[in-house]
């Protein structure tokens, strides 16, 4: 089996746990995910199957957009609620003093990484120098907040919704919200709402993945992942040169394309240059 499906992961279970048990459902050891999941958080988590793992690497930098509720006064060592908790305070907000702190997180910004995070540094994860006591110091690393909007309060708690790029930690953007509203704060729930061009509509609950005998009919086909690229039907000399890794010429604008073949197989993620297409990455069966 071939293909992409969009799970729901529920809370409590890590990205690595999810395809684990994929594995075992797809009967396949080719598997892998699009973008971690803290264990903590629910929503899109894009699983590629077969030989589409092929399409991760390409995944790996769609943008990604989140509902997050953010618990103010509370700092803790995670920066979510699941961490010890370092300082706790009475707070009073407002919506006018929420909106006024959040224009400075839009557009891109600088976020240091948190101790509590699989991001490595010498080899070392680290969470795993965390769990020993350890800290160490932390580069800032730019990210790109696209979208910032509050959603109003809930149960003291604010709602918030972001569309950010690749490498932004949503533990991380809570907690420096809190630290400009001048009360602290931290991660109470997230969930992915989207992750490139999937959503929340196309998820599957893992238990139902779990639960099936038929799972490939939750499979989508690889090429949903590039639907923003026109498609393309090569000839059967086209096709052939593509199956042999050779560029051809073809009268096409500069650009990107998803290459077909007439029967509508998917051949590759393809590019043009100077009236001449190539492979980007190839995706038919050998």
């Amino acid at each position: 089996m071939n293909g992409i499906v969009i799970v729901d992961k529920p809370s409590g279970w890590t990205s690595q746990d999810v395809t684990a048990r994929l594995r075992r459902v797809f009967d396949t050891r080719r598997i892998g995910h699009g973008g971690t999941l803290d264990p903590m958080a629910t929503g899109v988590l894009p699983v590629f199957v077969g030989r589409a793992t092929r399409g991760v690497e390409f995944f790996e930098h769609a943008e990604k957009t989140y509902e997050a509720l953010l618990l103010p006064g509370v700092v803790t060592d995670t920066e979510d609620v699941t961490g010890t908790v370092l300082q706790k305070r009475e707070v009073s907000l407002t919506e006018e003093a929420v909106e006024a702190v959040l224009p400075r997180f839009r557009g891109e910004i600088l976020q240091v990484p948190p101790m509590y995070s699989a991001l490595k540094v010498n080899g070392q994860k680290l969470c795993d120098l965390a769990r020993k006591g350890q800290e160490i110091e932390r580069k800032p690393r730019p990210v790109t907040i696209f979208e910032l909007e509050f959603l109003g309060f809930q149960e003291g708690m604010l709602r918030l919704r972001v569309r950010c790029s690749k490498g932004t930690y949503i533990r991380t953007l809570c907690k420096d919200i809190g630290q400009a509203l001048g009360c602290g704060g931290c991660m109470a729930a997230l969930r992915r709402t989207s992750a490139g061009s999937y959503g929340i509509e196309d998820a599957v609950p893992l238990q139902t993945l779990l639960d099936t005998q038929e799972p490939e009919k939750y499979l989508q086909t690889v090429d949903t992942m590039f639907s923003r690229y026109e498609a393309v039907t090569l000839s059967p000399n086209q096709e052939t040169r593509c199956r042999n890794g050779n560029a051809f010429s073809l009268a096409l604008p500069d650009g990107t394309y998803r290459a077909y073949s007439r029967t509508g197989e998917f051949l590759m993620l393809a590019k043009v240059e100077n009236g001449v297409m190539s492979t980007i990455k190839s995706f038919f069966e050998v």
